[in-house]
């Protein structure tokens, strides 16, 4: 009796072991993703300008790094702390805000939470937050090179712009345009007039925002009709009204501004002569990956022509425009603007 007992005591044991044996794994718990969040400007996601940019960063961090990627769009200005609060509630470990007027409240939540990391783009503080990378870019060197570009290819001797709010971000562009434009000038003999901004005064045209496309096509209109015929607005969204009223009034070109527009505004490629280039997807990539590797800290970076956060667009269709003596020069140009032997600077 004891052997039959013993035998059978074996048997399951033996058994315990075989289904401990063949017992699938647990599975562990999959790794947590870094989130990162990007609050908007008024313009949206979808502006084809500074937040579209600053979201390709994002995107491609996603793609390439394996992070997670939110975003709140601001419809108003007092949007701004409200999307950044509901980030903070949501836990990101990275806030992006985009745009010069959230710095305010890009402050008040980097002093409420020291230890949640931010990065602004178009802002820089001083002195700088531990837990906030600025950025900013050197834009009007990129400006410079447009406005002699300009003055180069104009046919009535008259160029123009106007800006969204008159804010830094916004008149880099119209100074290094203006004195681009002065330059040649300078170099030429020329008198190339520029409408729209004087960078002594500091003082020019602005449509007050940067959601509507009638006061762009308005004030695009208005700089035609007083002879202009290439336009740099700095206004986001707003600019695809002038493009619009440049296509239908025939022998006026734009300039675009942050990202391609010939690209990214393909169907005004025919009248884009280049555009003003602020890189600022590679300097938010950049900062997602501190927050990934570990080596996040605050500061401020700066896109310039010698690092690439800044630049100028190739001429796509509108090649044929730009000769080969003037592209000549806009290197040289380019040249002595990242050796500091000239400067976009009024």
């Amino acid at each position: 009796m004891q052997k039959k007992l013993f035998a059978v005591l074996s048997l399951l044991i033996i058994a315990a072991f075989v289904l401990v044996a063949c017992a699938p794994a647990a599975t562990p718990e999959p790794e947590a993703k870094l989130k990162v969040c990007q609050v908007t400007d008024t313009g949206g996601i979808d502006d084809k300008s500074f937040n579209a940019t600053a979201w390709k960063g994002v995107e491609d961090a996603v793609n390439e790094l394996g992070v997670e990627g939110k975003v709140l769009e601001s419809q108003q200005q007092t949007d701004y702390e409200k999307n950044i609060n509901a980030f903070l509630e949501e836990g990101c470990d990275l806030i992006i805000t985009v745009g010069f007027l959230l710095g305010d409240a890009t402050a008040a939540g980097a002093e409420a939470y020291p230890d949640q990391k931010f990065t602004i783009v178009d802002y820089a503080y001083a002195p700088d937050y531990e837990n906030v990378v600025g950025q900013v870019f050197n834009t009007q060197e990129a400006a410079f090179l447009a406005g002699y570009l300009a003055a180069g290819v104009s046919k009535t001797g008259k160029i123009g712009t106007f800006g969204g709010i008159q804010i830094p971000p916004v008149t880099v562009f119209m100074d290094g345009w203006a004195l681009g434009a002065a330059h040649y000038n300078e170099v030429h003999g020329t008198s190339v007039e520029v409408l729209g901004w004087d960078a002594s005064t500091q003082t020019g045209l602005f449509t007050n925002n940067f959601e509507s496309l009638e006061d762009g096509r308005l004030m695009g209109e208005q700089l035609m009709d007083e002879g202009v015929d290439i336009i740099l607005p700095v206004a986001g969204p707003v600019g695809l009204g002038t493009a619009a009223a440049a296509e239908e009034r025939g022998g006026v070109y734009i300039v675009g501004v942050d990202n391609d527009w010939a690209i990214v505004n393909s169907g005004f490629a025919g009248i884009t002569l280049t555009s003003v280039l602020k890189n600022m997807d590679i300097t938010t990539m950049d900062v997602i990956k501190s927050v990934v590797d570990g080596s996040f800290a605050g500061g401020v970076t700066v896109g310039t022509l010698e690092n690439g956060g800044v630049g100028l667009a190739p001429f796509h269709d509108l090649d044929s425009m730009v000769s080969a003596d003037l592209q000549t020069e806009l290197d040289n140009v380019a040249a002595k603007l990242v050796a500091g032997s000239l400067s976009a600077n009024p």
